[in-house]
């Protein structure tokens, strides 16, 4: 068997109704460089369909029989590291999406989507950007910024300090969280895009979070940035 092309992205999709895992399954064929390599009716198989293939993308349902995709793509975070996950929903409650980025969701889109945007947000989480529909981007944001008002600085625990990050790290997870692409930062900071993708990595191995999206929560919650500067 032939390894998989580095310019092929391989792509998993997770939900219950199958008409629409099929209608996706057609849109997606048609895509050049994004390879269907397996489906999954509920969070269940996903986790075991993630490690058994360990495919770059997996595009999955909120709702789901037997696991939920939140809890799914908790548990693949912890055991398939690698895969990037793109959360689906028909809901836009705020409640979901805060969950979906706690476990360390790369995207977040409604059904509603044009086809198309799937096949875009599927390549740009495998490039390492995040992903939310305009009112879901609102909505987060609008989010961090009532953490910023309403909370504290919590206790360290047990004595232990945060995470250091440097100046130009927490600069650019200030940008990340008021909702700029990886191109954009570029832009405003003068630096190139593979370094600024080269700061977020670091920034989420010193954070040990999974997303960009989850690692600006929790540092507005730290008070380690206002989104709002």
């Amino acid at each position: 068997m032939n390894p998989p092309s580095p310019d092929v992205i391989r792509v998993l999709i997770v939900d219950d109704h199958a008409l629409y895992r099929r209608g996706l399954q057609m849109v997606l064929a048609v895509e050049d460089g994004i390879e269907i390599v397996g489906e999954a009716a509920d969070g269940v198989e996903a986790v075991d369909q993630a490690e058994e293939i360990l495919p770059d993308v997996i595009v999955m349902d909120v709702g789901m029989p037997k696991r939920g995709g939140i809890d799914a793509c908790r548990v693949i975070k912890q055991r398939v590291p690698s895969a990037r996950i793109i959360m689906l929903t028909s809901s836009d409650e705020e409640a979901n999406l805060f969950e979906a980025v706690r476990a360390g969701a790369n995207g977040y889109l409604l059904k509603d989507v044009p086809p198309e945007e799937v096949a875009a947000g599927i390549r740009a989480v495998f490039h390492g950007q995040s992903l939310l529909s305009p009112l879901m981007a609102s909505k987060l944001l609008e989010e961090f910024k009532q953490i910023s008002q309403r909370e504290s600085v919590p206790a360290p625990i047990s004595g232990l300090e945060l995470p250091r990050l440097t100046e130009r790290e927490l600069g650019i997870l200030r940008l990340v969280a008021r909702g700029r692409l990886n191109r954009e930062i570029a832009v405003e900071l003068f630096i190139s895009e593979n370094t600024v993708r080269n700061h977020i990595r670091n920034i989420l191995d010193k954070l040990q979070m999974h997303s960009r999206m989850e690692a600006a929560m929790y540092a507005v919650r730290q008070r380690l940035i206002d989104p709002g500067e």
